[in-house]
């Protein structure tokens, strides 16, 4: 999707700080972060949002929340916690419009979220 901003820094077309890659998921650090640690971690595939998938993108949903998992546990907080988050459509926050999961972590969360 030529006008997908992550769909633009999958393809390097515009910089960002590259976590890790595979032939499934890009992560990248979020430029405004949340949280000391502030990733996310996209589909190359572009789906513009959570209600765009189909039962072809249960793995790569699956494999989104692995690559959390293991960026969680290199930077040394998966044990005393951290939090994913995705969010569809404006009303819930999401402001690009390609599948996204935010890893947040290395500080305290509360409950509920904003």
């Amino acid at each position: 999707m030529k006008e997908c901003l992550f769909c633009k820094i999958v393809a390097r077309e515009v910089p960002a700080r590259v976590v890790r890659e595979d032939e499934d998921t890009f992560a990248f650090e979020d430029l405004k972060p949340q949280a000391p640690t502030h990733v996310l971690v996209v589909p190359r595939r572009h789906l513009a949002t959570l209600n765009d998938l189909s039962p072809e993108d249960d793995a790569v949903l699956g494999k989104l929340q692995r690559v959390a998992a293991s960026v969680a546990r290199e930077r040394g907080f998966a044990d005393r916690g951290y939090r994913t988050v995705m969010n569809c459509n404006a009303a819930a926050g999401q402001s690009v419009f390609h599948v996204h999961l935010h890893l947040l972590g290395g500080r305290g969360f509360s409950w509920p979220p904003g």
